[in-house]
This record gives C-alpha cells, structure tokens and sequence, in this order.
C-alpha cells in the first residue's frame, strides 16, 4: 500500500516531468549556446593574445633594422605588419619608427609613405596626429604647401591643436603669407601650456612676425 510519502515523491516526479517535457528542449538549446559562447570567448581571447605577440616580436625586428639603420629590412618588416597586424598599436608604433629612420637615411617618399599610411590607418588618433604632423613637415621641406596643409585640415585630439596650429603657421611662413601665420602662432602660443619649451619656441616665431606675447598675455 502507498504512504503518503510515496504518494507525493511521485506527483514531485511527476511534476519534474512535466516540466521538462515543456520546457527542456529550451534549457538545453541555453545551456549549449552558453557554452558555445564560453568557448568562442575564450578562443578569441587567445588569438588576440597570439597576434599581439605576433604583432611584438615583429615591432623587435622594425626596431632592431632601425638601430642598424638596414633600410630594407624595415622596409619589408613594415610591410608584413601592415598586411597582418594593421589594425594593432604595434604597427602604428613601427610605422612611425621606420619613418624616421627612412627618413634618416634619405629615402623621402618611403618615410612620407610610412607616415601617410599610419594617418590613414591607425585607430588611436593620437598616432594619426603624430603622423600627420610629421607628414606635413616632410612636405613643407619639399615645398608641397598645399598637400602639407591638407594634412592637417582634419580634426585632432584637442592636446594636439596648438601644434597642428604652430607647423600651420610654419607652412604659412614659407608660402609669404605673413598674416595667416601670425593668426597660426598665435593659436598655438594661446593654446600652450606657460613656461614651456615649445611655447618660448612659439613665442619667438610670433616676435619674427612682430608680435609681442606680453600683449597677447594681457587679452
């Protein structure tokens, strides 16, 4: 004869088995995507660690071509960073180092080369900064005003304006045109912090063009 117990172990059971006759397909299609993620997760996790050293050990061999000054080493090293590892800080990094050191070693376009594909390309816009101001410099040298200007025509991080505004008024300078230079320095000796040495810089570009920052301290 059924106890009590028995009785209601068996609705419990019984109970359980409705349940999941409702709702275990649900429960165990949840368990397996959780997992699935979990596992996806984790895979991505390695290959980005496995591509950031990767992506390191090549920025060694960029580096190491630069401190030997071996121009076609950083040549080619920079080219397999940009074709697998372009989207990492080690490539924007390398790409500014080897622009340098091309630079350096007289080779011109590939250094504005180097230069104009972390502009493009880096995904920190302070490097895109960096690299376009840079850019603009080597133009100037070359006397490609209008392609300098262009450079920097494109918004940068607020800490970087006064220098975008300084080799602004350098471009100015050379072009002869005195007034949107002198508009130029001034930005940059405004937007600089006191008592650096890139606003003394600043400070005697804007005396050149007759300004005297004692004036401009008092506006």
């Amino acid at each position: 004869m059924a106890t009590h117990l028995d009785l209601e172990e068996q609705e419990q059971l019984d109970q359980l088995k409705h349940f999941w006759n409702t709702y275990g397909t649900l429960i165990t299609w949840i368990v397996l995507l959780a997992a699935g993620a979990f596992m996806a997760w984790n895979g991505w996790n390695y290959f980005q660690r496995s591509k950031a050293a990767q992506a390191s050990a090549l920025y060694d061999e960029v580096e190491r071509s630069a401190q030997s000054g071996d121009a076609e080493r950083i040549e080619r090293a920079l080219g397999v960073m940009k074709e697998k590892f372009a989207r990492t800080a080690y490539a924007q990094q390398a790409g500014l180092l080897a622009a340098k050191t091309l630079r350096e070693k007289d080779k011109g376009d590939a250094s504005r080369a180097a230069l104009d594909w972390v502009a493009q390309n880096a995904v920190d816009p302070g490097y895109q900064a960096i690299a376009r101001l840079r850019l603009a410099a080597e133009l100037l040298d070359t006397k490609a005003y209008d392609e300098a200007l262009k450079q920097l025509a494109s918004p940068a991080p607020k800490e970087f304006e006064p220098l975008v505004a300084d080799r602004k008024g350098d471009i100015y300078m050379a072009q002869g045109k005195r007034d949107e230079a002198k508009a130029e320095y001034q930005k940059a000796w405004s937007g600089l912090e006191a008592r650096t040495d890139y606003r003394r810089l600043v400070e005697i570009k804007l005396n050149a063009v007759g300004v005297d920052t004692r004036n401009l301290a008092k506006q």
